[in-house]
């Protein structure tokens, strides 16, 4: 008997079917990937098993659980299921933890709730989950919050809430999408590693093809709310059978268009010089610990139509770098310089048209959208940086949505009523619309799907290409980095360890930090595709 069967499930919300005689089983100690593009119903089946699916919906078909009806039962009583004997490790951490509780309460939460047992205790559980997910004490402590650390750390909180009670069945939802190539293997590990220890389930839900045909058994490939081919998870190297599948791995081996060179002169649009930006040493029983370096005399110059990757495990100082050089941080020493002008020493006046040229995209579009904005007020915040607003707002708007793969009628929605994935690109567009000299993007295509991120590279490369915008790029996907930039900087313990070509780096890397990164990365095809 298999651990979970969902036979013929169908969800539809008004008039629109969203999930459509979805047939997904998963036996003991069993990794099944489920691989489909942004918006088609991925989240939404691993919803409907936690019973989580949206008001007014109508749903039919069977889903059970070690025998057990769960579509019969009330939410009071999936209450008793959720955390106990399903775990759910969300898409966005940021958005799943609470941000005025501690880690350890959070992870003790579930324990309490459960079992009833003592804070001590549950604390002391918490702990051991932590532990597990590489987040060790005394570096993290249980009274650390959710905005102490950074994105990857969060989302191993999230895992380590959702695992602490160890369930017959997890479901990883985008589990390892922010983590780098080295954290993302030691999550797999702990993940994969649990489910065949405990003979429990797991539902990896990824739009990454490499990840899903190494940790998988096999894959479900889902479109538009219909389940489109299930196979060995083997075949994503050797071939699916499906229309489908073959066209997410021809997208998956997708290089965007060549971009000329940049002439050495070109004009330098945004720089670092001896940057250090310092945060306070955490809480000691007397007084505080040193302080933190978390970018320790860093130098980084971006030329105009370049596109440079910054590469690096979670808490490297990658994105305190990126905030800093977007005047959204204090640097305790050096200087950040845009087209020449140094952001400390600009007025309010000139900061606001420094804006203009370098536009942010940040790691987590659900934290960086107003929940209570339109997608097209949003669009149109940026707008007001401009010295002469255009004629037709809306226009551009729905232009600006086309070229991220969106619908204009995407523009009415708010962002809860889009996937992970359509967030992403909405937070893209937002940077886009303003056609500043700079994008700098943390982590910009890590929640698009093989077919939505081909033609997002393309859109970023004609962008360098066209128009001269520079690119700084942050991500863990060094396929990303090796197909879409040019040079390549390696930063560990908040200092530049490494860097040169991309294609040097990245096929002959030279210090111990890059080597990690390359051999951990994932391959869809290790007999034909170059490491990294």
């Amino acid at each position: 008997m298999n651990l979970l069967d969902i036979r013929n499930l169908s969800l539809t919300l008004g008039s629109s079917p969203l999930l459509s005689d979805i047939n997904l089983s998963i036996a003991e100690g069993e990794i099944v990937a489920l691989v489909g593009e942004s918006g088609s119903g991925k989240s939404l089946t691993a919803l409907s098993i936690l019973g989580l699916t949206p008001d007014h919906a109508r749903i039919s078909g069977e889903i059970v659980l070690e025998g057990r009806a769960l579509h019969t039962l009330d939410d009071r009583a999936m209450q008793a299921v959720r955390g106990r004997d399903i775990g759910m490790v969300f898409q966005e951490p940021l958005s799943a933890l609470n941000p005025v509780m501690t880690i350890g309460d959070q992870v003790a939460e579930v324990v309490r709730h459960h079992q009833g047992c003592s804070r001590k205790d549950a604390l002391a559980a918490a702990r051991l989950a932590l532990d597990k997910a590489e987040l060790p004490a005394p570096r993290f402590g249980l009274d650390l919050y959710p905005h102490q650390l950074s994105g990857g750390q969060r989302q191993r909180v999230a895992i380590a809430m959702a695992n602490v009670l160890e369930p017959r069945l997890l479901i990883a939802d985008e589990a390892t999408s922010a983590l780098d190539p080295v954290n993302q293997a030691k999550v797999l590990d702990l993940l994969c590693g649990t489910a065949r220890h405990n003979k429990a389930g797991l539902l990896l839900i990824v739009h990454d093809l490499a990840v899903a045909r190494e940790r998988a058994d096999r894959v479900v490939l889902i479109r538009q709310g219909c389940v489109m081919e299930t196979a060995p998870a083997a075949a994503l190297a050797n071939g699916l059978s499906s229309d489908y599948g073959k066209a997410l791995i021809a997208d998956a081996g997708h290089w965007p268009p060549p971009r000329p060179t940049v002439a050495n002169n070109a004009p330098v649009v945004a720089e670092t010089r001896n940057v250090t930006r310092l945060y306070a040493g955490s809480r000691k029983l007397w007084g505080k610990g040193p302080p933190i370096r978390a970018v320790d005399n860093v130098n980084l110059s971006v030329q105009r139509g370049t596109s440079i990757g910054l590469i690096g495990e979670s808490g490297c100082g990658k994105s305190t770098l990126l905030r800093a050089l977007c005047g959204l941080e204090p640097v305790q020493g050096g200087q950040v310089l845009v087209k020449g002008q140094d952001w400390a020493k600009a007025s309010v006046g000139e900061q606001r048209a420094l804006r203009r040229r370098i536009q942010p995209v940040f790691q987590d579009p659900g934290a960086s959208l107003d929940p209570r904005w339109t997608i097209a007020r949003s669009l149109s915040e940026p707008l007001a940086l401009l010295d002469k607003r255009p004629e037709n707002p809306d226009a551009l708007i729905a232009v600006t949505l086309q070229q991220v793969g969106l619908d204009a009628h995407f523009a009415n929605r708010l962002p809860h009523q889009m996937s992970g994935g359509q967030r992403q690109r909405v937070a893209l567009a937002r940077a886009l619309i303003t056609k500043p000299d700079l994008i700098v993007l943390d982590e910009a295509v890590s929640a698009l799907d093989v077919s939505v991120r081909a033609r997002i590279l393309d859109l970023l490369s004609g962008l360098c290409r066209d128009h001269g915008i520079a690119l700084l790029f942050v991500s863990h996907d060094l396929e990303v980095i090796r197909r879409l930039t040019d040079q390549v900087l390696v930063m560990e313990a908040g200092r530049i360890v490494e860097q040169g070509t991309t294609e040097t780096v990245l096929a002959s890397p030279q210090h111990p930090a890059t080597q990690r990164l390359v051999a951990a990365t994932p391959r869809l095809n290790p007999e034909t595709e170059p490491k990294a």
